[in-house]
């Protein structure tokens, strides 16, 4: 590669010249263009009607499956109190655990999909898995079958909606990149709010079955608006399927501490949106005002996913995401664990869903600084995958933490903490890596 094509990919990454990633910059750029592609690319539009039309239909899409996962709690209360009340707070916690580790697991494959053949078929498959398993959850009874049709077929669906969308937005974007996830992450943020008020609202004047079905009409709609306008700017590349590009980015460093950091972000920063509810009421809040906790911290994750995104593409996605994961982790200790009123709860649901939105959505871009573009989704789902089995076992752990204290929630709110702690250390390592002890350099 001629020194002027390194001098291009070192301008476009945000670290310093002087210590970027070398994976990031020994990049043959022909193994992922043809000929014709690299006449008339240009990089990034960085905007545009065509760029932006890829980030409504993003939301739209993340809307319909990261939203849908961001309202879990509502189910960890309503089946604890309902149909599956028979079962300990533990046993029930494995639903939603499993719907998260069911999006964030699957993503080697789907970010594999995309990267050979476009958002296309997986969008499709995605809209087919997540609208059934929401179908067949209507007319669910029993435990197995909730959670093969809620945990399993719908959570699925979700995994191969998630992936082409972040892995398309990133393509779009560079020096606005952050802001650009920022927004279609946002979906997941407004979903959050509208999903669960829905879900309550027809149980209450419907029933369970209702709610679930008249859920699975919304999200089919907005997955036909982003099925039509999603699209890779370049044309897919595809290479045959070798197992080992999975595990070859785990190789540099960088990305190793950051997959860490990330696991340990999955495995405690959900406990908020899972127990969050239960703890309220265990408080004495009313049913009705705990209802709208989950809705007021997803609302709260808007500002969350936009505002700090922009910030990131200021001063480094890396340094805006482990001042936002040190503050989250102050928030649960310093607002969460003394609550014991409805004030103080509703104030850490707002606090807590500020910081969230940018822990949560800032990731992909920082796995995007550290990548070449026609590897995005294949390293997105590398990360992801380690990502869901901190997501899959923290629940569990967190109930199985509040019956060992007879109900009590002050062991699972701690835990959380600890977990957002790890994770803003390993991202600090990451760092570190990649630019050594400079705290001012953009990253």
């Amino acid at each position: 590669m001629n020194a002027d094509v390194g001098r291009k990919l070192s301008s476009d990454s945000n670290l310093n010249p002087e210590h970027s990633n070398p994976s990031a910059q020994n990049v043959d750029l022909e193994k992922h263009t043809s000929p014709i592609n690299k006449a008339k690319d240009n990089g990034p539009p960085d905007g545009g009607f065509e760029a932006w039309m890829v980030i409504l239909g993003a939301f739209c899409t993340v809307f319909a499956s990261f939203g849908w996962i961001n309202c879990i709690g509502v189910f960890q209360n309503y089946y604890e109190t309902n149909s599956l009340k028979s079962y300990s707070s533990s046993t029930i916690a494995w639903i939603p655990s499993t719907e998260s580790f069911m999006l964030f697991f699957w993503g080697p494959v789907a970010g594999k999909l995309t990267d050979d053949y476009g958002p296309r078929i997986p969008i499709l498959l995605g809209l087919f898995l997540h609208v059934l398993g929401l179908m067949m959850t209507s007319i669910s009874t029993q435990y197995y079958q909730i959670f093969l049709a809620q945990s399993v077929c719908s959570a699925l669906g979700c995994c191969f909606l998630f992936y082409p969308t972040i892995t398309v937005c990133s393509g779009w974007f560079l020096k606005h990149r952050a802001l650009a996830l920022g927004i279609a992450f946002s979906g997941s943020s407004i979903g959050g709010v509208v999903m669960p008020i829905m879900v309550q609202k027809l149980i209450d004047k419907a029933g369970f079955g209702w709610a679930m079905r008249g859920v699975a009409f919304m999200i089919l709609f907005l997955l036909v608006i982003g099925n039509l306008t999603l699209k890779a700017r370049l044309p897919p590349t595809h290479k045959p399927f070798r197992p080992k590009a999975f595990f070859t980015p785990f190789k540099e460093k960088p990305f190793l501490l950051l997959t860490i950091g990330s696991f340990f972000l999955y495995l405690g920063g959900f406990l908020p949106f899972n127990f969050l509810i239960v703890e309220a009421q265990a408080n004495g809040m009313s049913t009705q005002l705990a209802g709208y906790l989950v809705p007021i911290t997803n609302a709260a994750s808007t500002f969350g996913r936009i505002v700090p995104a922009q910030l990131g593409d200021m001063y480094g996605v890396f340094n805006v995401m482990i001042v936002n994961t040190l503050l989250g982790a102050i928030f649960i200790l310093a607002v969460w664990l003394p609550s014991a009123s409805n004030a103080p709860l509703i104030v850490f649901a707002i606090l807590y869903g500020f910081t969230s939105g940018c822990i949560f959505s800032i990731v992909p871009a920082m796995v995007a600084g550290l990548s070449d573009p026609a590897e995005i989704g294949t390293r997105n789902g590398a990360l992801y995958c380690v990502s869901a089995v901190g997501a899959l076992i923290g629940s569990p752990i967190a109930g199985a933490i509040s019956n060992a204290q007879h109900g009590g929630f002050a062991g699972l709110i701690i835990f959380s903490a600890v977990c957002l702690l790890l994770g803003a250390g390993f991202a600090v390592l990451s760092r570190q890596a990649q630019v050594g002890l400079k705290l001012k350099v953009k990253v």
